[in-house]
């Protein structure tokens, strides 16, 4: 199976997981998310993602300063995007949870 393709059906819900405990800005959030394990995940998916979570309100950001370079974009999750974790967590977990029982039913577990 391709990761990439599972990626994109999970990757809003693994950036509000990144910025669940500390801000981030772009790179660092990408570099989070690969140190975590998804090392397939590319830099304009993230990019992208983070536009469109912004877009949608579960985001918030800021600009700080950095002096050896441009300024930086702070991402932040708020309280919409708190409630969009907690909500696609669940989910997650009950798909999750389905495609284990699948699996061991079968004797593919792992």
């Amino acid at each position: 199976m391709d990761t990439t393709q599972l990626l994109k059906g999970v990757l809003d819900l693994a950036v509000l997981a990144v910025l669940r405990d500390a801000d981030g800005y772009g790179y660092d959030i990408l570099r989070r998310l690969r140190e975590a394990g998804l090392e397939e995940v590319g830099d304009a998916s993230v990019y992208g993602t983070l536009r469109r979570l912004f877009a949608a309100g579960l985001l918030t950001t800021y600009v700080v300063p950095s002096e050896s370079g441009p300024h930086r974009k702070y991402y932040s999750l708020n309280a919409a995007g708190r409630d969009q974790l907690t909500r696609s967590g669940k989910l997650w977990r009950s798909f999750a949870t389905t495609m284990d029982t699948l699996l061991d039913d079968r004797g593919m577990a792992a």
